[in-house]
């Protein structure tokens, strides 16, 4: 049985997914990821940030830098719903990361 903090992981990293998808040529420092998971009312700190991470780098999700987060081609895969991974929460039609993290991320780098 899954617990809820299996959920709430699977949820997040879904999140953190969805985000890099969105963002030009797939990355984004951590502080606009958690900015975006912010703004979608999933409140993290860092620590947590960084463990999740490294969790979808283990997964070949991600190549993380320690200050800095890229999609890889699977984890495109995986954010679109084209694939799945266990441990990452199936997206639904339309996702979750809508285009309030578009704003954001642009507010953030400036351009918006």
């Amino acid at each position: 049985m899954i617990d809820y903090r299996d959920r709430h992981a699977a949820l997040l990293r879904r999140m953190l997914l969805e985000a890099l998808e969105r963002e030009r040529g797939y990355i984004a420092p951590e502080l606009l990821l958690q900015g975006a998971l912010e703004a979608h009312g999933m409140v993290i700190g860092l620590d947590r940030l960084h463990t999740e991470l490294a969790w979808l780098a283990e997964q070949g999700l991600v190549e993380y830098a320690g200050d800095a987060a890229l999609l890889t081609t699977r984890g495109v895969d995986v954010a679109l719903g084209r694939a799945d991974v266990p441990g990452v929460q199936r997206r639904p039609p339309g996702g979750i990361i809508g285009a309030g993290v578009s704003l954001l991320a642009a507010r953030l780098r400036g351009d918006g």
